[in-house]
């Protein structure tokens, strides 16, 4: 006879299963959309120009995405530069280092942070960081730089909140053992507890990274949106997200697939850094 905890067991193993395939079959529309409208788009301008192009001309109908290729990777990896390590420090200062009533002001602001909207953080380096660029290096401050900064601030939370938890997860026993071996309090840290919980730091960091290349309002605010070659960190630049923004509103026939072509290949990139990281993470734990 089926009692009803075993009722109620199936129920939710029932609900827990169709979230799931909710899930998966989301994800799988989506690919099938963006691949199914864009693919036949790559094939018709030609792979090789529509990759490698350097030109976008959407009225003449050449459509290059290199230089939003290079802008989105430049942008991220500037960002990532900035953001890992006063992420990561940050994560371990809060972690092991900070006084308790400090943290009680720290984490709450950094958690606000991670609630702040992408145009917010847009204006405030409109107002801030373009105008400061633009103090001390002249031209017009809105450039790759500009574009960074703001995105090295946004993937802080992320990177802190993920860091944080790994290195609180790590066994007390690890941090007494070094002690107990004569380390000192700061080796203990960075040589035993931070190796230890470089697994739940990468995640972060990858996060950190979609974060960054998938952004688009606060990039499209400072980076200047020039549908050109990047030329230097004080120069504009335009991503491949801020290209389908700033164009998908009027984009028809082939000028609005080879947008959602851009949207694959921003696809690419990110599933070729997730399985990057998973395969490096894999040989580090080896």
């Amino acid at each position: 006879m089926v009692t009803d905890t075993q009722l109620k067991e199936k129920g939710m193993q029932a609900v827990f299963m169709l979230s799931a395939c909710i899930s998966i079959i989301a994800v799988a529309l989506i690919c099938f959309f963006m691949f199914a409208n864009g693919v036949p788009a790559m094939i018709k301008i030609g792979v090789g120009k529509f990759l490698s192009g350097v030109v976008w001309r959407p009225n003449n109908e050449i459509f290059g995405i290199l230089p939003m290729i290079l802008g989105s990777i430049y942008v991220t990896f500037l960002s990532l530069v900035l953001g890992i390590p006063t992420g990561v420090l940050t994560a371990v200062f809060m972690a092991r280092f900070c006084p308790k009533t400090l943290y009680k002001f720290i984490k709450p602001a950094i958690d606000l942070l991670a609630g702040i909207p992408s145009v917010v953080y847009g204006f405030f380096a409109l107002m801030v960081i373009v105008p400061l660029i633009r103090f001390v290096f002249g031209g017009s401050g809105t450039s790759l730089l500009a574009a960074s900064i703001i995105l090295g601030i946004m993937i802080l939370p992320t990177i802190i909140g993920v860091s944080e938890s790994a290195l609180r997860a790590v066994p007390e026993t690890y941090y007494e053992a070094s002690l107990a071996l004569g380390a000192t309090h700061e080796r203990s840290v960075f040589f035993v507890l931070l190796p230890a919980a470089k697994s739940g730091i990468s995640a972060g960091i990858i996060l950190g990274i979609g974060r960054a290349i998938g952004e688009t309002m606060a990039v499209i605010m400072v980076a200047g949106n020039q549908a050109a070659m990047p030329r230097g960190l004080l120069k504009g630049l335009r991503t491949m997200t801020a290209n389908i923004v700033l164009e998908m509103g009027y984009a028809a026939d082939l000028h609005r697939e080879a947008l959602i072509a851009t949207a694959v290949v921003l696809f690419v990139f990110i599933l070729i850094i997730n399985i990057s990281f998973s395969l490096i993470r894999r040989k580090m734990f080896k």
